[in-house]
């Protein structure tokens, strides 16, 4: 039986405040009207969302150190920062893909933040499942975190061999299948996923885009979540640090969209993470790495990523 320090009113509590800053995400990113997000009001909300998490983490701390003790204080907010920092790491990959199908589809920037609130809101149903699939797995199966840990392992390796290659979307399985079975308009119908004409309902381009936005969180998931279970397999600090992740992440898409590219060896470093998580999850058994140490070799891969993309350009292709 896995041990969780979060209570029937801890839980319950953080699903209302989940719910109610959704809420005003959806009204103040969002709106009724279709607008494009400033970089201004995406840095807004991106440091809400940190800081919320942040805030979180503290009242956490505070709470076990009051009824618990110092020591577990200390350990789970340092569980729910590692996490946190893998996760939010983690989701910065999600951008990619998501610009790359914005740009594919020639999605005009007001429309794209109705699909990113459809797609957030997916992810985090899809992660509420796999996290209590994962914990009951990892329950029921003490062995299935080895198993987590090769799948991470080959993952990250195979992120470092294909990191600048470029899916092309047109062999994409379920972008063909749904050309193949959907009546499907030519132009875009506003912020709308499905319109009628002649009395025959069509869905618009932009349900199209929708379906790969929330298969891309799919697959993400299948990912990170396994990578957490290297920090902690307490079911409230997987949830709680994996949501603050999510919930940040149409505010960061915004921030990040037009910067993409001065990032490019960020894939490179996240592939690292999936490698080192990945390992110790192996290594578990023979080994057990501190959760500080974990935090810190993850900052330092994911910073040292960053300032190196910021110092290096990134190869042109070449003219011909």
């Amino acid at each position: 039986m896995i041990e969780s320090v979060g209570n029937g009113w801890m839980w319950a509590g953080f699903i209302v405040f989940v719910l109610a800053m959704l809420a005003v995400d959806i009204f103040a990113l969002g709106g009724k009207n279709a607008h494009r997000v400033s970089v201004k009001e995406a840095l807004g909300w991106s440091i809400v969302w940190v800081s919320l998490a942040l805030l979180f983490n503290a009242g956490l701390w505070w709470y076990l150190d009051v009824n618990v003790g110092r020591e577990v204080a200390n350990t789970k907010a340092l569980e729910f920062l590692s996490g946190y920092l893998i996760e939010k790491s983690l989701s910065v990959d999600n951008i990619f893909v998501f610009l790359m199908v914005f740009s594919y589809f020639a999605v005009p920037p007001e429309y794209q933040r109705r699909v990113l609130l459809y797609g957030i809101l997916g992810a985090l149903v899809m992660r509420a499942i796999m996290i209590l699939l994962g914990v009951w797995l990892v329950t029921q199966f003490s062995w299935v975190l080895y198993v987590f840990g090769a799948f991470l392992v080959i993952t990250g390796v195979k992120m470092l061999i294909f990191a600048d290659h470029e899916p092309d979307l047109e062999k994409n399985p379920i972008l063909r299948w749904l050309r193949g079975h959907l009546r499907i308009t030519k132009d875009y119908e506003g912020e709308r996923f499905f319109t009628i004409r002649n009395g025959v309902r069509y869905v618009t381009p932009l349900f199209l885009v929708l379906i790969l936005i929330e298969a891309t969180d799919l697959v993400f998931a299948v990912d990170s979540i396994p990578a957490i279970f290297a920090i902690t397999t307490d079911p409230f600090i997987v949830f709680t640090s994996n949501i603050f992740a999510i919930m940040g992440l149409r505010a960061l898409y915004f921030l990040l969209a037009d910067m993409a590219d001065r990032f490019h060896l960020l894939k490179y470093g996240l592939a690292l993470v999936l490698i080192f998580v990945g390992g110790k999850m192996l290594a578990a058994y023979w080994f057990h790495l501190p959760v500080q140490y974990s935090l810190a070799i993850v900052g330092t891969i994911i910073f040292g990523s960053i300032v190196l993309s910021l110092k290096l350009s990134k190869p042109q292709p070449a003219q011909h």
